[in-house]
């Protein structure tokens, strides 16, 4: 398991935090109760099982939404 912090550009309502929560949590690997998105600081955070899935994954399923991803400050340990 490992813990992953995906820094976005901005979020811009709570109805985009719902979105990345429930897109987030519908991927095979991330512990869905472990899934929090930072409104003011515009993360996410998660927990997730590397060998089901990658942070390049998650990244994917938050722009597919329409969000941009900052790659050089996201990361996972």
């Amino acid at each position: 398991m490992k813990k992953a912090t995906i820094q976005l550009e901005t979020l811009t309502c709570p109805s985009c935090v719902q979105k990345i929560e429930n897109s987030t949590k519908s991927l095979n690997g991330v512990v869905k109760d472990s899934v929090k998105v930072l409104f003011n600081s515009s993360k996410v955070k998660f927990d997730f099982d590397d060998e089901k899935l990658s942070m390049e994954d998650v990244e994917k399923a938050i722009t597919v939404l329409g969000y941009e991803v900052k790659k050089s400050q996201s990361k996972a340990i």
